[in-house]
């Protein structure tokens, strides 16, 4: 019995997600589970948190976030494209044209991609600020040493 085409792909799927289920699986049952309250925090890209989790974020982390996945998936085109255009028997074939034609189209792809690099760079969506935390001058009537006293017991 042969495999058509699709039933090929629909055996990759179905590999796929049997290991991706098995290896979450595997991940579950070996990895240790020790939760405490600082592995409980909200971490966010290394920024400590000092609001609600349901404030507004900065619009720059959503441009970046697009701007990557924009240049991965770009880049991750250049890998089956060199198999394409690395074909011995086109480039024999053609006398070597097809390997000139295959080189004006990586640059130019690639000059495309810079384009868009220095357009978003000289636009500053690469640009990320801090926000500036105020220090709290809050000035309590509880003197020092209670807190210090406090601190060195729980501690």
């Amino acid at each position: 019995m042969e495999i058509s085409g699709f039933g090929t792909v629909l055996l990759f799927i179905l590999g796929g997600l049997f290991f991706i289920i098995v290896a979450l699986f595997m991940g579950k049952l070996l990895r240790p589970n020790h939760p405490n309250e600082e592995k409980m925090t909200t971490y966010e890209s290394g920024e400590e948190p000092v609001n609600n989790a349901w404030g507004a974020f900065n619009v720059r982390f959503y441009v970046i976030a697009l701007i990557f996945i924009l240049f991965e998936v770009e880049l991750v085109f250049l890998f089956p494209w060199a198999i394409v255009f690395a074909d011995a028997d086109l480039i024999t074939t053609t006398e070597g044209l097809w390997g000139w034609f295959a080189l004006i189209e990586t640059i130019i792809f690639v000059l495309i991609l810079v384009l868009g690099l220095a357009y978003v760079w000289a636009n500053g969506m690469l640009e990320w600020e801090r926000p500036v935390i105020e220090k709290n001058t809050f000035v309590s009537q509880v003197p020092q040493k209670f807190y210090t006293r406090l601190n060195d017991k729980y501690s």
